[in-house]
């Protein structure tokens, strides 16, 4: 889904009927303005999301932009003002927020696995442990806190992984497939190879157009001995079982790529609130 269409989708799933507190309690003709407000430190990111929201919920409110995705926030910091409608703000508050509460969460759990890894040359992945019709959002906000995208999607590159070797009867087999369904279909997409032994490492060592190999759920020294195996003649992820006090351990071992599912779908959502004022 597009940006648009999620913004679209979730209006019609929260305002349904319509807003019937603020249509019942606030004058039709009233007019107020509020302010983003930052509550807790971190790496804001939502905030074209949430001006798309307001605007399509009232293209007439005014909304002040002060700060841009991928800036270094604080309790206290603003990160917009809007004056309009009274209602329409209060329609827009609850969606908005919920946006970027959780793309700052991503964005600032990201940037704080990327510190982990300065100096070490390996680059932070994110992969596809991400909420359902969210991706686009999720993924943006990976990018904004310094990570990389995977994959987006099942469509976009060849990840051969062990359900796909166990259900196809082998490794070598599942990339000859590959080779014979991508020249059969005209696709032109990299190929990615998960390897759980360092003999699986050496058999797609063997074989022709595999990118990438994913070293998984490898220990620190296994690793170690297969990226020395590869050499640079693949690129080379490390996946499983990595968390944030063992991920600069695993960047030393010389790997290219270090994937986390965590960016996506174990964050806490940053402190923020939508505030009237005069």
């Amino acid at each position: 889904m597009t940006i648009d269409e999620i913004i679209d989708a979730a209006l019609k799933e929260d305002v349904g009927t319509g807003d019937h507190t603020s249509l019942s309690t606030i004058p039709a003709t009233a007019k107020g303005k509020a302010r983003l407000l930052i509550k807790e430190a971190g790496i804001i990111c939502g905030i074209d999301v949430a001006i798309k929201v307001l605007t399509k919920v009232d293209p007439t409110l005014a909304i002040n932009k002060i700060l841009s995705d991928g800036d270094r926030v604080k309790p206290g910091d603003v990160a917009f003002t809007v004056e309009g409608s009274s209602i329409s703000i209060l329609i827009a508050e609850r969606l908005l927020l919920n946006f970027m509460q959780r793309m700052s969460g991503i964005a600032t759990t990201t940037n704080f696995y990327i510190n982990k890894l300065k100096g070490t040359g390996t680059r932070l992945l994110d992969t596809r442990k991400t909420t359902p019709l969210l991706r686009e959002l999720e993924k943006y906000a990976v990018k904004i806190g310094g990570g990389e995208n995977h994959r987006f999607g099942l469509y976009d590159m060849i990840l051969i992984k062990d359900n796909h070797v166990d259900f196809c009867g082998g490794i070598t087999g599942a990339v000859k497939a590959v080779e014979g369904y991508l020249k059969s279909k005209n696709l032109n997409l990299d190929i990615e190879v998960e390897a759980r032994t360092i003999d699986d490492v050496k058999e797609i060592l063997g074989l022709k157009n595999v990118k990438r190999i994913m070293l998984d759920n490898f220990t620190p020294a296994t690793m170690k001995e297969a990226v020395k195996l590869i050499s640079g003649r693949m690129e080379i992820e490390a996946s499983g079982g990595i968390t944030i006090d063992n991920l600069r351990e695993y960047a030393e071992t010389g790997v290219d790529f270090i994937s986390v599912g965590a960016l996506t779908h174990h964050i806490k959502s940053l402190d923020m609130s939508l505030k009237a004022f005069s």
